[in-house]
């Protein structure tokens, strides 16, 4: 296999290089080997280390965050750009496998019998004076509360004693017993689409969403509860007590496959993830942050570069 050089940086403090989704990815097709000084980095949001680095820079983001391309020649994220350096890359493609959301095995009446908890509600971390969404997932977790017990798991308005614990994994555990999710985005963004529905639909919870304008083009629209085809918080309120009353109708919905005739979505073609790091290992370029030391020449990170000319693409260079 080929020999690529990359590194990570700017990551979250539990972040492992060698131990995570786009190294055990890239694994498959190229030799990579993690390096100081590397022919490709790969940096996130939590941190300014990669201003360090002189060569192609891959901007990479979990959240809502539109890359910045003074700083990165190409970006990886969940958002939708329609742009040839950009791949959308939804949130929940790192949060396991689609056969674990492919319905035509599912035993239904077994699954419903295991339905033994009306909802439940995960958040930690609140601002009530902050973003609109992030107070939208509480008002309705109060409201959708006067009708029965909604169980709050999270760190925030918890209700069960104690925050949930076991991440992810521990989560969906969590979910299996209860009928309904509350599955809100923390803001309503073109592509952004995180673990937050896929988590319910692993655990063969009804999710109750409100998020991404366009999740329909992922996930059908018959296999969840969504906000948005609704006229207001009392009408899907009204909807999810004629679910919970009605086994039948329950069924339904739990009954509808999550994907499209139950073939997984584009997001989670790794084919199409292969192609778009083929195209940046194979394209030469004059990276960004080595054009822009002409410009940038009395910032504070230029005189600590860790190299100046990237030893990539040295015949893009003239």
């Amino acid at each position: 296999m080929e020999k690529i050089k990359i590194d990570f940086c700017d990551f979250n403090p539990n972040f492992r290089k060698t131990d995570n989704f786009l190294y055990k990815l890239l694994s498959e097709k190229y030799n990579i080997e993690i390096c100081d000084q590397p022919d490709f980095l790969i940096f996130s949001n939590y941190g300014h280390a990669h201003r360090l680095h002189s060569g192609v820079k891959i901007f990479f983001s979990k959240e809502s965050d539109f890359p910045n391309y003074q700083y990165c020649d190409y970006s990886i994220g969940p958002i939708w750009l329609n742009q040839p350096n950009h791949l959308d890359l939804s949130h929940y493609v790192l949060y396991g496998e689609p056969s674990e959301i492919i319905k035509k095995n599912d035993d239904h009446e077994k699954i419903i019998l295991e339905k033994t908890r009306f909802c439940s509600f995960l958040v930690n971390s609140y601002n009530w004076r902050g973003k609109k969404s992030n107070k939208n997932r509480v008002d309705f977790f109060k409201k959708l509360c006067s009708y029965k017990k909604v169980d709050s798991a999270g760190g925030k308005f918890n209700n069960i004693g104690a925050p949930l614990s076991g991440g992810s994994r521990g989560k969906i555990n969590f979910l299996r017993n209860y009928k309904f999710n509350i599955a809100f985005e923390n803001r309503s963004l073109v592509g952004y689409t995180t673990e937050k529905i896929f988590e319910p639909m692993v655990s063969r919870c009804l999710p109750i969403y409100w998020g991404n304008p366009d999740i329909n083009k992922e996930f059908n629209p018959k296999s969840f509860l969504n906000l948005s085809d609704f006229a207001s918080d009392d009408d899907l309120i009204n909807k999810i007590i004629e679910l919970d009353n009605d086994d039948n109708k329950y069924m339904e919905y739990m009954q509808q496959p999550y994907f499209y005739h139950d073939i997984p979505n584009q997001q989670f073609d790794i084919n199409r993830i292969h192609a778009f790091f083929d195209l940046i290992f194979r394209t030469r370029i004059n990276p960004v942050a080595r054009s822009a030391n002409k410009f940038l020449r009395f910032g504070r990170w230029i005189p600590v570069k860790r190299y100046r000319f990237h030893p990539a693409n040295p015949s893009s260079w003239s």
